[in-house]
């Protein structure tokens, strides 16, 4: 009897080939998201939005209770979907906010993971914050603020029972919020880094506007009035080598990496995940080029996500 008729055997599909991933259980998918932002006016549902569209999270600002059913029946696992959903929702939606008790028990049925994210503060803080604005609480009508500040506690008490995190934001500064939010969605601030841009340019044709830090490197000798070097640029390996060559150079990379490394801790904690370094030099050809990149390549090895710009490459 040959293997592919022996009974005793496993089976192969097609004949031949056996069935390796039988008892092989099919790598489980992460669940797609739904985060419910919700909770008092002026309390930072809008801050805690923006935080969350940061950390790449597909925020819907006043939406329909109802509309979070459709909305989570697009969410997809594949890549380039819409697997993780935030939802502001509140007040505002007036009628429609009553079908958000019916709407969450839906979404249950149909095995949809979300949490409960309210924001409150104590009602002279919320007072204080719709003076500054100079705009009336939304429930207000004709009546006073602390009439529609005690209407929407009214309308918002069974929800904020049933929240799976209560963040009051009394005391907290619009950084300390970000942070509270970063800490509850899950973990990210520890995978959180810094985006740097190390930005070439040429002083002659002015500083980048959004230059956050610039660098300097007149002081390294001009590869330009090298006959052999001129018509390259510092991604050439001649002029980069010239230009790292030269007395002091790679020191002062070093040292200006080691020197920007707190400052860079110093921001992600202050929320700011933006920084852009320029670099200049005469005309944004050579040793800024070179310079640039070589502090790129170092911030790279301390586990920083940087890219290039030469802004002025090709203008001469």
């Amino acid at each position: 009897m040959t293997e592919a008729t022996d009974p005793a055997l496993p089976p192969t599909v097609p004949e031949g080939i056996p069935l390796l991933e039988r008892d092989t259980p099919p790598a489980e998918d992460a669940r797609p998201e739904v985060l419910i932002i919700t909770g008092m006016s002026g309390a930072g549902r809008s801050r805690t939005a923006a935080v969350l569209e940061d950390l790449d999270w597909y925020v819907v600002d006043n939406l329909p209770p109802k509309m979070l059913l459709a909305l989570s029946g697009m969410m997809t696992q594949a890549d380039g979907g819409v697997r993780r959903l935030a939802a502001v929702v509140d007040v505002r939606s007036r009628e429609f906010f009553s079908d958000l008790v019916q709407v969450l028990a839906d979404l249950r049925t149909r095995q949809v993971d979300y949490r409960i994210v309210f924001l409150d503060a104590a009602d002279e803080v919320l007072v204080r914050r719709f003076e500054q604005v100079r705009r009336p609480h939304p429930l207000q009508g004709d009546g006073r603020m602390l009439d529609g500040i005690a209407e929407e506690r009214r309308l918002l008490d069974h929800l904020r029972s049933r929240a799976d995190v209560v963040i009051d934001t009394s005391d907290l500064s619009v950084h300390d919020l970000a942070r509270q939010v970063r800490d509850v969605v899950a973990g990210e601030a520890g995978d959180r880094r810094i985006r740097i841009t190390t930005v070439s340019f040429g002083f002659k044709y002015g500083l980048p506007l959004d230059a956050d830090h610039v660098v300097d490197v007149r002081f390294l000798s001009n590869p330009y009035w090298v006959t052999e070097l001129r018509h390259l640029n510092g991604k050439d390996e001649p002029v980069r080598d010239y230009v790292l060559g030269l007395p002091g150079a790679e020191e002062f990379v070093e040292r200006y990496v080691a020197a920007i490394e707190p400052v860079l801790q110093g921001y992600l904690t202050e929320q700011k995940p933006y920084v852009t370094i320029a670099v200049g030099c005469t005309g944004g050809k050579h040793r800024s080029v070179a310079i640039s990149e070589a502090i790129a390549a170092l911030l790279r090895e301390g586990g920083q996500s940087v890219r290039t710009v030469h802004r002025d490459l090709g203008r001469e």
